[in-house]
């Protein structure tokens, strides 16, 4: 199984009063994530896959530590747990390699923007999530 890495800087204007990451600006971390691994990475050159937009049903997220500012950007390392005909389910770490500061998991289901309903997912994007299918869930 693979999983996808993305690094993300941390900037002056993510922190709350005490110096932390905002709650609220680990979702974006997520969601760069998240569209880093099912936009950039689709399979194909020019393939429609995920390009017909999605939505997110839900997030669940466990703030583990504290993550304060520094000028190093985190990992954002992200894996698929469950596939469905019409959604799926990805899992995160934000990290360094010594220490992890959110677990999360997001539900995302593909999205028809023109006919402004859910769509089935497809035999090309389900193979591309096959590769990062891990469904074993990580330890809490």
């Amino acid at each position: 199984m693979a999983r996808h890495i993305y690094s993300c800087p941390l900037r002056w204007s993510d922190m709350d009063a005490f110096g932390h990451v905002n709650n609220v600006v680990f979702l974006r971390y997520l969601e760069e994530a998240r569209i880093d691994f099912m936009f950039r990475l689709a399979p194909g050159d020019g393939s429609p896959s995920f390009s017909g937009g999605s939505v997110v049903a839900r997030h669940e997220i466990d703030y583990v530590r504290p993550l304060v500012h520094r000028h190093a950007p985190v990992t954002v390392e992200s894996w698929v747990t469950k596939i469905t005909a019409a959604s799926l389910t990805i899992a995160y770490e934000v990290k360094d390699p010594e220490q992890v500061y959110v677990r999360a998991s997001t539900v995302v289901v593909p999205y028809n923007l023109a006919e402004e309903r859910p769509r089935r997912i497809t035999a090309e994007e389900k193979l591309f999530l096959q590769e990062y299918l891990d469904q074993e869930p990580a330890a809490v």
